[in-house]
């Protein structure tokens, strides 16, 4: 009963952890939004803050487990930190280009171009249900971004485009190289966002209003990889992957409630559909996962 009631308690708190990242992930247009800076700037402070924040939590995680987790990143790790920084600036320069909807909707079909990748690169089988929902998630983003044309937000949804497959090809090479500390890569990647920006823009040119926003983007930023991280851990992944999908409207809900910002009727309709792609396709598989475990 005791172990029942455990297993149940650990579910609990990883559903709360996952649920709490998605809303500090969401935070991600609106605070990308109010700050007056450039992107670089952007990424380049909010890396500092973020590479400081998680790698204090590695270095606790490390001491929880008597150094038995290791900071080597060897080349694979450096090309995850590297690849991820780069995904990192078009990701916040697509906020800066067209609607947060727009980003956010783009972004969530990341799992299937993911599937469709590791297909091509690995020969990873491609289930029939993934193929429906990346076909029907297509459709929605080309309604999203044919209304781009001559509104001016087509270069921004190009930017999300090129965000997505980045981070698709990132978590292709976050399943090959499972003896790569990922966590400590982000950290380090954070940090190359810091140095990267530092040469290339003038990162103390911003206002004390923008220095405020940029150290709670940072902190944001951190609590959400650290929440999803610590989360993720205690509950199976269609779960988290369900719950993660989250994400998507409350960031469009802040964007409202902060910003005013309305995406154009192309863009929610192109959004529906994707929304529903997405949750239909993470909710059959955390059913099946669930009808596994119940299974004797």
């Amino acid at each position: 009963m005791n172990s029942a009631a455990s297993i149940a308690a650990e579910r609990t708190l990883g559903i709360a952890l996952v649920s709490a990242s998605a809303v500090a992930f969401g935070l991600t247009g609106v605070l990308t939004k109010s700050i007056h800076a450039d992107p670089l700037t952007i990424t380049c402070w909010r890396g500092f803050v973020g590479s400081i924040l998680i790698t204090l939590y590695v270095l606790w995680r490390r001491r929880r487990s008597g150094g038995r987790e290791s900071l080597q990143l060897g080349w694979r790790g450096w090309l995850l930190a590297v690849e991820g920084a780069a995904a990192s600036i078009a990701f916040i320069s697509a906020f800066k280009f067209t609607y947060v909807a727009n980003v956010v909707v783009i972004y969530a079909t990341a799992p299937f171009i993911t599937a469709l990748l590791a297909f091509v690169l690995v020969r990873e089988p491609f289930r029939a249900q993934t193929l429906v929902a990346s076909a029907v998630s297509l459709c929605g983003v080309a309604i999203m971004v044919g209304s781009g044309f001559g509104s001016g937000h087509l270069f921004g949804d190009g930017l999300a485009l090129l965000m997505t497959a980045g981070s698709a090809l990132y978590m292709i090479m976050v399943r090959a190289f499972r003896d790569t500390p990922v966590v400590w890569a982000g950290a380090v990647s954070a940090f190359l966002l810091f140095v990267f920006g530092w040469f290339v823009t003038d990162p103390l040119a911003v206002s004390a209003r923008d220095a405020v926003l940029l150290v709670a983007f940072g902190g944001s930023f951190a609590a959400a990889s650290i929440l999803w991280t610590e989360g993720s851990r205690l509950i199976p992944a269609p779960e988290s992957g369900l719950l993660g999908a989250a994400e998507v409207p409350f960031a469009i809900l802040f964007a409202f409630l902060f910003l005013g910002e309305i995406p154009p009727t192309a863009s929610l309709a192109g959004g529906a559909i994707v929304l529903c792609a997405v949750f239909a396709h993470a909710g059959r598989d955390w059913l099946v996962a669930r009808k596994r475990a119940a299974t004797p």
